[in-house]
């Protein structure tokens, strides 16, 4: 395995912290408060570069030899940004929307390191079957999934039943492209 630097990892999502683990990168966990409000205008790429970004900037740049490392993953069909649902009948109405339907996963990532920025993204396209109303309600009560941007997990039931097929990375879908964090991770130290 490549030497890697020491991470910070700055999200409390514990599917970004299992991929790092999967990964067998040495991490800890820091969280700092961030505004994640973003301008008008731009397109949900650079949305999620943007709030990336402006979570590493939360950082004092001298962390040292550590490297910190930041995501925002966000759900988009037709144009508009699906962030993290509400309320439980806002989960539905998501999920309802997506249903029968492509939408696109998009995270953008920020590393931060020695006081440099590297701002990459991902993209994804997921292909969901048409759901049933009692499928969607079943996921929503038994999965509450308010900590997630489409209000949907891959890698839970809805995931499981109602994806026919991803055009993509499906660790992006998850929640961090681990493929293109590591070629950059390993790209630090070159």
């Amino acid at each position: 395995m490549q030497k890697i630097p020491h991470v910070i990892l700055a999200s409390k999502s514990p599917r970004r912290q299992e991929l790092l683990r999967l990964m067998d990168i040495d991490f800890r966990v820091v969280l700092k408060d961030v505004d994640e409000s973003f301008p008008e205008g731009l397109t949900p790429p650079e949305v999620a570069l943007h709030i990336a970004r402006k979570k590493a900037e939360a950082f004092d740049e001298t962390v040292g030899d550590e490297v910190v490392l930041t995501a925002d993953t966000i759900v988009c069909i037709d144009g508009l940004i699906l962030g993290k649902p509400e309320t439980r009948e806002h989960a539905i109405e998501m999920l309802q929307r997506l249903s029968g339907r492509v939408h696109q996963v998009i995270t953008g990532v920020c590393l931060l390191y020695k006081g440099r920025y590297n701002n990459f993204y991902d993209l994804t396209e997921v292909f969901f079957r048409k759901l049933s109303d009692a499928e969607i309600s079943n996921y929503v009560d038994k999965y509450q999934p308010l900590d997630k941007a489409g209000s949907y997990g891959i890698q839970e039931l809805i995931g499981l039943i109602g994806i026919e097929r991803i055009d993509g990375s499906y660790t992006n879908v998850v929640g961090l492209p681990t493929e293109k964090v590591y070629a950059q991770l390993i790209a630090l130290n070159k």
